[in-house]
């Protein structure tokens, strides 16, 4: 009996110590983070969004979200407050005054930026964020672990966390309608605005359009395009009537935001078990040990 007690032992210890080196090795992996001249983007024109929030109720629809009639989405009494994208709305409309017109407020529409240098990919330990050659940051359900530094690192603080979902939990941000995208078609937000405020192709395009929409007219616009070349330039990107940090846009610098991420995730992991395969290890010692007990158990009776 002890032989046998042995030999399990010994067996479930290897078992568990290759699990846990498996889970290490896989952590290491490196995440798909391509950056094509090709990508694309959105160019977002505040000075032409009329508030009608359709865009809001798309993005919904698309992702199979919960949502009211569309028409419920005249009520402009939700202008009242600030809101974000969370798990039950991934891009959010807000409304802010206008210095120079009372008439025509400034309407501004917010989802994940998806970012040239992502920090939620550099952060995440186990690769469930990618960035992907048309310009999308996805997540991974399937890699990711819980962890939710991507929630930490986001400079813009766009991923959100399922907390009212006990035994499967997702992160969920806008994923620039990747399924649409990657069959062709146009992300539902762009497809349903009424007024074109917003516009999808290769992002060096859309650069050079808002140059020009600057340049002939400097009156209408700060001369200024948001994501250009915040932490290192995102596929939004931003015209405005007013400077940005007056409509609630973070001051950020041009360096890209994973220097830190990377520095603190390096540190952390590069001599220790990444956590996925340290509770595998820690799990498995607590199974042998309650086995060991209840052996113990019944020989004694």
């Amino acid at each position: 009996m002890a032989k046998q007690s042995r030999r399990d032992f010994l067996k479930t210890s290897a078992i568990i110590g290759s699990a846990a080196a498996g889970l290490s090795s896989s952590t290491k992996a490196a995440p798909k983070n391509v950056l094509s001249e090709d990508r694309m983007g959105v160019l977002v024109d505040t000075t032409v969004c009329i508030g009608c929030r359709k865009c809001e109720w798309a993005c919904k629809t698309a992702h199979n979200l919960a949502t009211d009639p569309i028409e419920t989405y005249e009520d402009r009494t939700v202008f009242k407050e600030q809101r974000r994208p969370n798990d039950k709305a991934l891009t959010v409309v807000n409304e802010y005054p206008n210095t120079t017109s009372d008439k025509f407020p400034i309407n501004v529409k917010v989802q994940c930026m998806h970012c040239d240098k992502p920090a939620c990919v550099s952060a995440c330990i186990v690769g469930a964020f990618s960035k992907n050659e048309n310009g999308s940051v996805i997540w991974d359900g399937d890699k990711c672990i819980g962890c939710r530094y991507c929630m930490v690192a986001c400079p813009f603080q766009i991923p959100a966390f399922e907390f009212e979902e006990a035994l499967k939990p997702d992160i969920k941000k806008c994923d620039f309608c990747i399924e649409r995208t990657s069959k062709d078609k146009l992300p539902a937000c762009v497809e349903m605005c009424p007024v074109e405020a917003i516009t999808y192709g290769r992002r060096e395009d859309l650069l050079k359009v808002a140059k020009d929409r600057i340049k002939n007219y400097p009156h209408r616009y700060v001369n200024r395009i948001f994501g250009e070349h915040e932490v290192g330039g995102t596929s939004w990107l931003y015209l405005s009537s007013r400077q940005f940090e007056e409509i609630a846009f973070p001051k950020l610098g041009n360096d890209p935001a994973p220097g830190v991420s990377e520095a603190i995730q390096h540190g952390i992991f590069a001599y220790f078990v990444p956590p996925v395969a340290l509770y595998a290890l820690l799990g498995g010692v607590m199974w042998l040990n309650k086995n060991k007990k209840n052996h113990e158990t019944d020989t004694e009776n």
